[in-house]
């Protein structure tokens, strides 16, 4: 049996800094089991970089650095990991449903592979039996108890074990914690495109930080920009040129009908329902693959600084 850390103690290990000095990053425990990074608590950059690394099970570095200028002037949010798959798809990719009475969230982060309900898993792995699972939640609200009863379940681990990190995405941490999802963006296309995964060797994303808008759904808009008109990735893989050739203009976003519009408009046309939205438009701007097999890249897709612009007005 290995003894290396699972993806939930590597996280675990960084939400204990959070849980041991809430004060510094402007965080708080209302109660056993949840951590409030953004919700009625202010939270902060520090606190959603650190969401961030958690979000990704430990296994990548997320950094602010200065964005593209001709993007945003402010800084942007930078990713990179040398274990993709279980850093953003088995961790990462906001893919577990939690309904309660009276709220909804979307949950991300490495309790996902303690509880392997996806379909996903059955093609990339990466499922485990830790002792203790922490998620994070995008949400404007602090979840009920009932919720952390049911991912404890899922997970087959005693409530007590449970660790959910909650920030609504207008918020810093909130902001910030959706804007790191480049790379994780990029490879979920890529899955869907049938493309295998395990040729994916490395990956490098960054992603202009936009303000934080006053509302949530301004900030769900803002922050969908950020990564499909202004987000770069670049995959270290081991393929085929004809096979990168083929595949490439289907991965960035702009091989999606919806490509250009801002995100709020086109959340409006969709009358708010995420799953009528086309989701070939949910990838980077632009994705760069190095081949390592022949030494040659392949570049996709196109930067659109236009959609960006109305940051600037608020």
């Amino acid at each position: 049996m290995s003894n290396l850390p699972t993806l939930n103690d590597r996280a675990w290990k960084i939400a204990e800094r959070l849980l041991n000095d809430p004060d510094q990053y402007r965080v708080s425990q209302p109660r056993p089991g949840l951590l409030d990074c953004g919700v009625q608590s202010t939270g902060g950059l520090e606190a959603g970089r650190l969401v961030a690394e958690i979000c990704l099970a430990g296994l990548a570095s997320v950094s602010l650095v200065p964005a593209e200028r001709s993007l945003w002037h402010g800084p942007a949010v930078q990713v990179q990991t040398d274990h993709p798959i279980s850093a953003c798809m088995a961790s990462q990719y906001a893919g577990w449903q939690l309904k309660g009475e009276k709220f909804f969230a979307m949950g991300s982060g490495p309790m996902r592979a303690a509880a392997h309900r996806e379909a996903i898993f059955a093609d990339i792995g990466c499922a485990e039996q830790p002792t203790r699972v922490i998620g994070v939640l995008e949400t404007s609200k602090l979840p009920p108890h009932e919720i952390l009863e049911k991912i404890a379940a899922d997970c087959h681990v005693e409530p007590k074990h449970v660790l959910l990190l909650c920030a609504r995405t207008a918020s810093l941490a909130g902001t910030m914690q959706v804007v790191a999802r480049s790379v994780e963006t990029a490879l979920h296309k890529l899955h869907e495109l049938k493309f295998d995964l395990k040729k994916v060797v490395s990956g490098y994303g960054v992603a202009p930080l936009p303000p934080i808008a006053r509302d949530d759904l301004t900030a769900i808009g803002w922050t969908n920009d950020a990564v499909l008109y202004g987000g770069e990735v670049t995959l270290w893989v081991h393929a085929d040129d004809d096979e990168l050739h083929a595949i490439g203009p289907k991965v960035p976003s702009n091989s999606s009908a919806d490509f250009g519009e801002p995100f709020a408009q086109i959340f409006h046309r969709y009358s708010g329902d995420f799953y009528k939205i086309d989701p070939l438009l949910f990838s980077p701007a632009v994705v760069t693959f190095v081949n390592l097999n022949s030494g040659r890249t392949h570049r996709f897709g196109t930067l659109q600084p236009g959609v960006l612009q109305q940051w600037l007005r608020g």
